[in-house]
């Protein structure tokens, strides 16, 4: 019998970039482990620029969509992974009942993209980014026992 995968939400504020990010990675890298959830404090739409940057690194998040955690209520998740300040301090407390809570905060990269002198520019911030949540995510689910 196969063990059962670990249920994992990324949250964030909007839901839109950097949980997105998130839930793709693992479901790319780690799928076979990990059964992969995002969702955010409010929902804000899928920002284009972050499908484009994943789409880049071969991982198509243009079919998800940005939901708030109403949506993901009835998952008993084993781990919340808040990967911006302002979700990691307004986490829903039912969230915590019954889940780890672990926080590692990503920057916000379309804040940063606002003061890029060209879309190029714009772009990088949103590839460190990805790249850094890669790089989180390849550790899982090893990091979130500790």
């Amino acid at each position: 019998m196969l063990p059962r995968k670990l249920k994992v939400l990324f949250l964030c504020t909007g839901n839109s970039c950097r949980s997105q990010m998130a839930e793709g990675w693992a479901r790319h890298l780690k799928g076979d482990v990990i059964e992969a959830y995002s969702a955010g404090i409010k929902a804000h739409g899928l920002n284009p620029d972050a499908v484009k940057v994943m789409a880049e690194a071969g991982v198509d998040i243009s079919n998800h969509t940005s939901k708030t955690t109403e949506a993901v209520r009835d998952v008993p998740f084993d781990y919340v992974v808040t990967v911006c300040g302002h979700a990691n301090e307004t986490c829903p407390t039912w969230l915590g009942s019954k889940t780890s809570i672990i926080h590692v905060g990503f920057d916000d990269p379309p804040a940063l993209a606002k003061s890029a002198k060209t879309p190029e520019e714009a772009l990088n911030h949103y590839r460190r980014v990805r790249d850094e949540i890669e790089a989180f995510v390849q550790t899982l689910p090893d990091s979130l026992k500790q």
